[in-house]
């Protein structure tokens, strides 16, 4: 499990960095501008480290099935070799799903005025500046983006689907909580990425307003990875104890009076 913990922290570094920083330059510069290769460059690495995402998701959610509802074979299937290569195959299969997208947005023709509404190079902006009606490969991204966040995302369901069945078998309520305490943070953030990644990606783009497109996006390429180092760390107990801590001194602080 922390073989994909260390992934999926390092994955949500390079995430970040694949638009951040662009954008915090763009807000700060009178000419918000970028060519067209370093567009397109944005454009894969961003939607394929999101992919890379959605496939390390999916692997913790089968490592916490394994622990819960096969905990006596959990040491001899997840060995480190094993969590290594799953590992290396979220990575391949992340940065191999989207060349196509890509490819197939970067041959449509585009004429000016070149200005994408957006803060990032997304394909929903993008296809609007093509010169000719781009309907077939908007709705063959539809269809991509759909059925890879569908797949994964029953993927996880079944998986806690299980957990749950598993769990709620067990006779004590301690064992229960401990059980639902480890898949709590996970859960968390799937909802939190799933959610605005669908209310983004599943329909057509043409149907989402450019506002809206905006406002999710920020959500899950900022926001989302913002949270989950805080989500993941709430499990810790000694993070807790420092958290108590902190809102006793704050609010003790609260309570004393003001000296001349």
């Amino acid at each position: 499990m922390y073989i994909l913990l260390a992934n999926f922290s390092f994955l949500e570094i390079w995430y970040v960095t694949s638009t951040v920083p662009n954008m915090l330059a763009n807000l700060l510069s009178e000419t918000s501008t970028i060519s067209f290769y370093g567009c397109f460059l944005q454009f894969y690495f961003f939607f394929s480290m999101g992919t890379t995402e959605t496939f390390f998701l999916s692997a913790m959610a089968f490592d916490r099935y394994l622990a819960i509802c096969r905990p006596l074979h959990y040491s001899t299937v997840m060995t480190v070799q094993r969590c290594i290569r799953i590992g290396a195959g979220c990575w391949v299969c992340g940065f191999s799903c989207f060349l196509l997208p890509v490819y197939l947005i970067s041959q449509l023709p585009f004429c000016g005025p070149n200005t994408i509404d957006h803060f990032l190079c997304d394909p929903g902006p993008l296809m609007k500046l093509s010169c000719v009606p781009a309907t077939a490969t908007e709705v063959i991204c539809a269809v991509f983006n759909s059925v890879l966040i569908f797949s994964t995302f029953l993927f996880i369901t079944s998986s806690y689907t299980l957990v749950i069945r598993a769990v709620l078998r067990v006779p004590s309520a301690e064992g229960r909580h401990k059980a639902f305490s480890t898949c709590g943070s996970h859960l968390a953030v799937v909802s939190l990425f799933y959610g605005s990644i669908m209310v983004m990606y599943v329909s057509p783009t043409a149907g989402n307003p450019a506002g809206i497109q905006k406002i999710v996006t920020l959500f899950y390429s900022v926001m989302t990875p913002l949270f989950n180092p805080l989500i993941y760390s709430l499990r810790n107990k000694e993070m807790k104890m420092a958290l108590r801590k902190l809102f006793r001194i704050m609010r003790f602080g609260q309570k004393q009076p003001f000296k001349n």
